[in-house]
């Protein structure tokens, strides 16, 4: 089992906030770009902690064990009803209006006669779901989800043990969080999906147990 650290912007964790989204945690997506990273590397069997970093502190808001791993567009059309901006797989066309339809290689088609033969059309149908299970940015790629995540709150991680987290493999790869000459962490450091030592692991576990 390994653990993954992965960033909820501010404002991400601001919207689960307001709509009153405590959980527990179902699914974490990876994208093709900085701002949702990617979660390739992730793998069932894994757990993933999303966080946020607010006011100079790190906030440790869920913890997900990894029971299953798909694409996010298979996730979000049957968790969700509908494709979320989560990216179309090939040999799919998505029915969003009475006459638009949009395929995996961005191609567009104004009424079903024009779609080509061979192309699956799916259609959308929004079904209730939880705020966090909306991808927050465009471009979903995966999804890693399972039935026992925890919570959604902030835990505080104490200031005095940041500079002590390592990320990396293996062991001789292991890096430390980044920091500003004022204290605080850089952004840098938590853009990416990044992988925990064991004591890492540990201290993170030790904020559910």
């Amino acid at each position: 089992m390994a653990g993954y650290m992965v960033c909820w912007p501010q404002d991400r964790w601001k919207e689960i906030k307001k709509a009153g989204d405590a959980g527990p945690i179902k699914v974490v997506y990876g994208s093709i770009h900085a701002r949702m990273p990617t979660i390739a590397s992730v793998k069932v069997g894994d757990v993933v902690f999303p966080v946020t970093y607010m006011q100079k502190h790190l906030y440790v808001l869920a913890r997900l064990p990894v029971t299953h791993r798909e694409r996010a567009f298979d996730y979000c059309m049957r968790e969700l009803g509908s494709q979320h901006g989560a990216l179309i797989p090939e040999g799919i066309v998505v029915k969003q209006t009475e006459t638009f339809y949009w395929s995996w290689d961005c191609k567009s088609y104004n009424c079903a006669e024009a779609v080509p033969e061979g192309l699956q059309v799916v259609t959308q149908e929004e079904k209730p779901h939880l705020e966090h299970q909306n991808p927050f940015n465009c471009c979903s790629q995966w999804a890693v989800w399972g039935e026992e995540g925890s919570s959604i709150e902030p835990r505080q991680l104490p200031d005095q043990v940041l500079p002590e987290l390592r990320f990396g493999y293996p062991k001789s790869k292991e890096k430390p969080l980044k920091f500003t000459p004022n204290g605080s962490v850089l952004s840098s450091s938590l853009t990416a999906t990044r992988r925990m030592s064991e004591e890492t692991l540990e201290i993170f576990e030790d904020l559910f147990r």
